[in-house]
């Protein structure tokens, strides 16, 4: 179903320009695809997989993106290859541990590939891995999950080398496609502190999700000198005041980022799901799933920040409740961008396959991000989140002007 453009209220987004939901005449499990823009005739998002996925929930997703593509738009930077896209999501209502989610993944992937061979180019997301993805979309009779941008490359035989050599690259154990948005996220959080003037050594850091941004989250702010004293997944929390063994966690886990308890250590201690939201830390970072966060639980936090590595999972509510307690919340749209954006800067040839010089541009352009939307909100007098909204509205018109978006 394509839905018609309307004209939006200042408080109602617009309508996306496509919106549609599959059917699986196998299982009946319901798939959803959101295209809320276009840039240059192509669009950017992921793709996950969760029971319970909805279209109201992709929908947010593909305008979130909409949102990290133009933040990443620097109109007077005329070196720079990549130009952003427009914003795109796709969801599946399955959990992606059932016996047939594969065979859904692949038929979905069938049913929408005339989406991804034109206009929309995908990844992982939550639920899914790339490795996957890449298998199912082979199956699916797909070129490529990304292959709808390969149009707007000068060399597309060398720019998808590009991208296959830094999806080879690991560092100590883990690959740079899994540590490039953890170190983003790692970097929003070191920004706000510097800002506060925090010591890193003073800092505490509770991680919600262990899995690809939860993991190299917690890793990169470990390494800073942070101290982690919670993770939790999808078995309770580990927490430990004195701090955890986060390499070892890494280690331990499977891969959904669930964490082997046979490896805690004395002082380690299991507690119940939602204890990670109570725990004394200086940052929160919710880093699994949509709606954590809402306007009952909210009471838990003590956290000075919330660091959003999910999409979504503050609901408006409980972001509310939180800054009229002095908690700032770092928005999603900006502080788990640099994943997407590591693809473009290394497709279109900003960045090469290399580890150190991806993490490096990462936390450049991160800081950066970070920096001016912290200034726009104290400027303001508002939330970081509107900071990025008022940002996204300046920039998508420059956009639009520049390059054209189809709606």
């Amino acid at each position: 179903m394509t839905t018609p453009t309307t004209t939006a209220s200042p408080t109602t987004p617009p309508a996306p320009l496509i919106s549609l939901t599959w059917t699986d005449h196998v299982t009946g499990r319901q798939g959803h695809l959101v295209v809320d823009r276009l840039v240059r005739g192509v669009s950017s998002g992921g793709l996950r997989m969760r029971e319970g996925c909805t279209l109201d929930e992709v929908a947010g997703l593909a305008r979130g993106m909409t949102m990290k593509e133009a933040l990443h738009f620097d109109a007077d930077d005329a070196q720079a290859r990549y130009i952003p896209l427009g914003g795109a999501k796709g969801g599946i209502d399955c959990d992606p541990r059932a016996p047939e989610a594969y065979g859904v993944l692949v038929r979905y992937l069938r049913a929408v590939r005339p989406y991804i061979e034109n206009i929309w180019t995908t990844g992982e997301d939550l639920g899914l891995t790339q490795d996957l993805v890449d298998r199912a979309a082979a199956e699916a009779g797909l070129i490529s999950s990304i292959q709808a941008v390969y149009p707007l490359l000068d060399d597309e035989t060398a720019a998808r080398q590009r991208l296959a050599d830094a999806f080879a690259v690991e560092v100590d154990g883990i690959g740079l496609d899994e540590l490039v948005g953890g170190c983003g996220v790692a970097e929003s959080a070191l920004a706000a502190l510097d800002r506060a003037g925090v010591a890193y050594s003073q800092a505490r850091v509770c991680v919600q999700g262990f899995g690809t941004m939860g993991g190299a989250t917690a890793r990169f702010l470990a390494r800073a000198g942070l101290k982690v004293v919670a993770v939790a997944d999808i078995k309770g929390t580990i927490a430990n005041p004195a701090g955890l063994d986060v390499e070892a966690l890494l280690a331990a886990r499977d891969a959904y980022g669930t964490v082997d308890r046979g490896a805690l250590r004395d002082g380690d201690r299991e507690l119940p799901a939602d204890a990670w939201l109570a725990q004394e830390a200086e940052v929160l970072v919710p880093a699994a799933v949509s709606y954590a966060i809402d306007a009952t639980n909210q009471a838990l936090i003590t956290a000075r920040w919330v660091v959003e590595a999910a999409n979504m999972p503050v609901l408006p509510e409980a972001e509310a409740l939180l800054a009229g307690r002095g908690i700032t919340v770092l928005p999603d749209v900006v502080v788990n961008s640099g994943t997407n954006a590591w693809w473009w800067w290394t497709l279109f040839g900003d960045i090469g396959a290399d580890a150190e010089e991806a993490f490096g541009h990462t936390r450049r352009s991160m800081r950066a991000l970070i920096d001016r939307m912290l200034v726009r909100a104290e400027a303001d007098g508002s939330t970081p989140r509107a900071a990025a909204h008022a940002l996204v509205a300046e920039r998508l018109p420059v956009m639009a002007e520049r390059f054209g978006w189809y709606r």
